[in-house]
């Protein structure tokens, strides 16, 4: 690639993300009257070429390249379909932003297939409706494009100019011109709001979920673009490495969703989702094994550069997902080790490939230097004949390759299986010792007279508060500390049956008050409330109410409550027993303002 052609597209880049960060409605006001442009300019020049074409008796065979099997030819060309289709998840991450139903996007990702499939073919099949008369078929011409210069080199010009003539050419290049630039604009919008979303989701930094005064995440556009900036200065040839690297990485993603609707239609009981699931995971399992195991259905279409790439790739995800763990304090990634099995198999299996066809180049480079240095002088019949079969001890070399790796990752993955297999076995059986201990826990937090929680589930909840003040994140709270007046009178009296009667009408009492709060019975008469939400809002005004209803009792002879309330102060209070101190201690000084109202104190 000249320097010229790489500094061209990066001011392409940079003039498209400043156009997208300050005009958001031109923004889409171009991409739109882009779109009808090159889709109707490129229907129009297929059109008419095409229909003289057919008229002139212009002959389109052959249908395939003759010396290889036809189906061969289908299958090499469906496998790369997953690249083919990289653009349309843009729909999705723009979802966030439509003004219409959601049930539409399926409707509209359709017509996005259909009709970009259908310009696709428009391309392809003008590109095969003329060519030079020296030639006697397309396949002889194509086959020698690298040999020609100026329109001739360019199959799809040279018949727009050949049916139409220079107005042909003119509307062809602007229709491509505008092709080029909705994809700029369509891609830049569409991964800046998938990187405007990781970073609302902690993923990556915050400074990339920022709006402009445009509400758009200006920052995200300029993170896109730092990087495909520098994807020019690479050169053409690397570029083809990573374009490889994109339609294996869009075969996995694609098959991760396949795989995703398939489970979610299983819990649906969405009967036809679940096909569709299944038939787009068994489609995409064929089209990895195709890519990823060359020499076995093929002759191999990718370089050995394409699988070093794609485990730096996989590694460097690896670095960077700690990153992520790093800052993942609420536990929302990594709990799933499967997926970290499959991506480190997945990269070891890369591997090998890489080195199989890094051993197959070196033998095909000591093939070449061999044929040099020994048949220089020989005659043209032994010339072929050692040719012919150093040639098929190379295939047979590279079928043996193939087969090495084959046998080695089916070993690997049967051991994987059986590893996969015993750690869901594990799990299983943790799962069923934590419903157990759930279990436990439940009757332990629960207190069994009251029905309300037990002293161990205050307990929990006082370290699970304690650790939220040391990290400087505590939200408002207050504790209200209720003791029950008379208790000791009552079973003396009336005995302990009518003492449980007691304190679980003092339990009501308190629950009836606190709707919104924790109760919680730490010991014979004593109640801890744990205010928070909407009572610790109207924490005086229900205090009060507690108070009152109380007072009353002692004229009703029925259960009176002392109590005290304390409010945490996060300047103050190290801790909840602090907070439980001052409580306490207030509920003291009401129990004395009850005895003197007549209240029994024990």
């Amino acid at each position: 690639m000249y320097l010229g052609e790489a500094l061209l597209a990066a001011a392409a880049l940079i003039l498209t993300m400043l156009l997208c960060t300050r005009s958001r409605k031109g923004t889409m006001r171009i991409l739109t009257g882009l779109v009808f442009l090159f889709a109707i300019g490129i229907t129009a020049v297929f059109l008419v070429s095409f229909l003289r074409a057919l008229f002139s008796g212009r002959s389109f065979e052959p249908g395939y390249i003759p010396d290889k099997s036809s189906l061969s030819q289908i299958v090499r060309i469906a496998c790369i379909s997953p690249w083919a289709f990289i653009g349309f998840e843009n729909v999705s991450h723009a979802a966030e932003e439509y003004r219409f139903p959601h049930q539409k996007i399926f409707r509209i990702l359709t017509i996005a297939v259909v009709s970009t499939a259908a310009l696709y073919i428009f391309i392809l099949l003008l590109s095969i409706s003329a060519y030079p008369p020296e030639y006697d078929s397309w396949l002889e011409y194509i086959r020698d494009l690298g040999n020609l210069e100026g329109i001739k080199g360019l199959p799809a010009f040279y018949a727009a100019s050949h049916y139409m003539g220079q107005p042909g050419i003119f509307l062809l290049i602007l229709s491509l011109l505008a092709l080029i630039i909705t994809s700029l604009i369509g891609n830049s919008v569409a991964l800046s709001r998938l990187f405007y979303s990781m970073a609302k989701d902690e993923i990556l930094p915050e400074r990339f979920a920022r709006l402009n005064t445009q509400q758009v995440p200006a920052n995200a556009f300029r993170l896109v673009t730092g990087i495909s900036i520098l994807v020019p200065f690479l050169g053409r040839t690397a570029i083809g490495w990573i374009v490889d690297v994109t339609t294996i990485g869009a075969t996995l993603i694609y098959g991760f969703v396949s795989a995703a609707a398939y489970k979610n239609a299983a819990e649906k009981g969405d009967s036809l989702e679940k096909h569709t699931g299944l038939a787009g995971l068994l489609f995409m399992i064929g089209f990895a094994l195709y890519l990823l195991l060359p020499n076995l259905f093929s002759t191999g279409s990718m370089e050995k550069e394409t699988y070093f790439l794609f485990v730096v790739w996989g590694i460097l995800g690896f670095l960077y997902f700690r990153s992520i763990l790093a800052r993942d304090k609420a536990g929302r990634f990594g709990k799933s080790l499967i997926v970290w099995i499959a991506l480190l198999s997945l990269v070891l299996l890369v591997s090998l490939i890489w080195m199989s066809q890094s051993l197959i180049s070196s033998t095909e480079t000591a093939r070449i230097h061999i044929e040099q240095h020994f048949f220089e002088k020989a005659s043209p019949e032994d010339y072929e004949e050692d040719t012919a079969f150093i040639d098929e001890e190379i295939n047979a070399l590279k079928q043996a390759d193939s087969r090495t790796i084959l046998t080695v990752a089916g070993l690997f993955t049967f051991s994987l299986a059986i590893m996969l297999t015993n750690y869901s076995h594990m799990k299983k059986r943790e799962a069923e010792q934590a419903v157990a201990l759930g279990h436990v826990q439940r009757i332990a937090f629960k207190d069994p007279l009251t029905g309300v929680k037990s002293k161990n589930a205050y307990v929990e909840n006082e370290r699970i508060i304690n650790e939220s003040i040391r990290s400087g994140t505590p939200d408002p709270f207050s504790i209200v500390v209720c003791d029950v007046n008379g208790l000791k009178y009552v079973n003396d009296t009336f005995g302990h049956k009518a003492g449980d009667e007691y304190i679980i009408s003092a339990a009501q009492l308190i629950c009836q008050v606190f709707l919104f709060s924790s109760v919680f019975r730490i010991g014979g008469d004593e109640f801890v409330v744990l205010l928070t939400g909407p009572d610790h809002i109207a924490r005086h005004s229900l205090l009060n109410t507690l108070r009152q209803r109380s007072e009353e009792n002692i004229q009703n002879d029925k259960v009176v409550i002392a109590s005290g309330m304390s409010d945490f102060e996060e300047n103050q209070d190290k801790n909840v027993h602090s907070v439980f101190e001052r409580a306490d201690a207030l509920m003291y000084q009401n129990k004395q303002a009850l005895k003197k109202l007549g209240a029994r104190t024990r």
